[in-house]
């Protein structure tokens, strides 16, 4: 299989992973083949790559990060969740006033680390691409996912990765109090809209610490997800210590998705951009420890990215190397003249430091 751009998908090509809703269901399903009116159904509906069917990477197998059962069950329960927030503040309190609720996010997020601690490859959220009306109900699925990996990594407690995992699934559960008109807005949002939407850490602080199910570390990453290492996030312009571990963690994840994630005024990054970023505010933004645990957990390179390297050679991403996540394995298509070749080759990029990869397809 291979990664391609939704807009470059031409009528006929086959899908080789599902695509789906944001409340976890099939939506278009693997082996279908797609139509120009699908295609322009799928674009509507913020969905910017897919896996389709190549017989020259027919031997490429892409791992989600957890099953399809866990996926759509935890799509599903975020997508329950938000939209009660949204409605009304008594349709919220009154869902988790049923404990039984509660003993469902538990059991969902105890069945999502359990998957992620039996998967050693690289985590490629690419994999699954999911259309969506809101950016948030995907957004937190991401998030909670890289939380708790990173907790995973990270040797926290099992009882303190099912706590990061909750802080990851509802730490932007405030936004859903934040006005659609500044929410999605496709512009620069004015200072005054800045100071509205910086409210949802506060307003999600206070949701989540009155509920019992919640616990309140928890919340307090709705709270300080914003925060930064040398005082120059919000609400309360915390620094270093200051912010809790869980947050300083959650801090990496969210901006690492946010990067990576279409947002209505601007395209996503590809994973290898989004960590250079981070990189720049290693010990000035973001936690060194959480943003390297985050370089070695993820997928720099999906498996299926078309690259080029720098000898003019083209082709595509194959597998991961372990411990150099920057120096994968590229599967050769196409010559340094853009000719196809006859037998494609592999560079091992780990073994060979004179190749470089110097430019991705374009994916969005």
């Amino acid at each position: 299989m291979r990664l391609l751009s939704i807009h470059k998908c031409q009528p006929g090509v086959t899908l080789a992973r599902s695509v789906y809703a944001e409340n976890g269901t099939i939506l278009v399903g693997a082996g279908v083949s797609l139509t120009q009116r699908m295609i322009n159904r799928l674009i509507n509906m913020n969905i910017t790559n897919v896996y389709i069917q190549d017989k020259r990477t027919e031997d490429i197998v892409v791992e989600a990060p957890v099953s399809e059962e866990t996926r759509r069950e935890a799509m599903g329960l975020i997508n329950e969740t938000f939209r009660a927030s949204h409605q009304s503040p008594q349709k919220w309190q009154q869902m988790f006033s049923d404990r039984q609720f509660g003993r469902q996010i538990r059991q969902v997020l105890a069945t999502v680390a359990d998957e992620l601690k039996g998967k050693d490859s690289a985590m490629n959220l690419l994999a699954d691409a999911c259309a969506f009306d809101h950016y948030i109900f995907a957004h937190s699925f991401n998030v909670m996912l890289y939380s708790t990996a990173l907790a995973l990594k990270s040797d926290f407690g099992e009882r303190e990765v099912l706590d990061i995992g909750v802080g990851g699934i509802l730490h932007d559960i405030g936004k859903m109090s934040i006005p659609d008109e500044i929410l999605k807005k496709p512009g620069r949002l004015t200072a005054d809209e800045f100071q509205t939407m910086k409210k949802h850490t506060e307003i999600g602080f206070e949701m989540l610490r009155r509920q019992d199910d919640i616990p309140l570390l928890a919340a307090h990453c709705a709270f300080q997800h914003h925060e930064r290492i040398n005082g120059t996030g919000y609400p309360r312009g915390l620094k270093g210590d200051e912010i809790h571990p869980y947050a300083q963690l959650m801090a990496v994840c969210d901006v690492f998705d946010a990067l990576t994630t279409h947002r209505v005024y601007r395209p996503p990054m590809l994973p290898h951009e989004a960590m250079e970023l981070l990189y720049t505010g290693v010990e000035t933004l973001y936690a060194k420890e959480y943003v390297e645990r985050l370089r070695d957990t993820i997928a720099l390179y999906p498996l299926g990215l078309t690259v080029v390297l720098n000898t003019g050679e083209s082709g595509v991403v194959v597998d991961y190397n372990k411990g150099t996540p920057s120096r994968p394995i590229v599967r050769i298509l196409y010559d340094e003249s853009g000719s196809p070749v006859a037998n494609p080759y592999e560079y091992d990029l780990s073994k060979r430091l004179h190749l470089m990869i110097v430019s991705c397809d374009g994916l969005f």
